[in-house]
């Protein structure tokens, strides 16, 4: 399982997802990410609504497997879910 999160410094939310991404790679085996800064790619908000397919407003947006999850709270709700993390 392969995990892309878009962000940008000083983003708390951005912090979040990089911790639980981090926390979900040291406890499973079969999962892997990679973080994104957005500022220092040069990608915008419109770069991701056309990756997304819908208008983004804010950052991290996360995608697992390629699949588009949402932001933070998405991903920690997704995890809870699919990936026995707090359980």
């Amino acid at each position: 399982m392969y995990t892309v999160i878009f962000g940008r410094p000083g983003c708390p939310y951005c912090v979040r997802a990089k911790e639980l991404a981090e926390k979900l790679k040291t406890e499973r085996e079969d999962f892997d990410y990679r973080y994104v800064d957005i500022l220092a790619e040069g990608i915008t908000k419109e770069d991701l609504s056309k990756t997304v397919g819908k208008t983004v407003e804010t950052v991290p947006q996360i995608f697992i497997d390629e699949t588009h999850i949402g932001g933070c709270t998405d991903f920690e709700a997704y995890a809870k879910e699919n990936l026995e993390l707090y359980k």
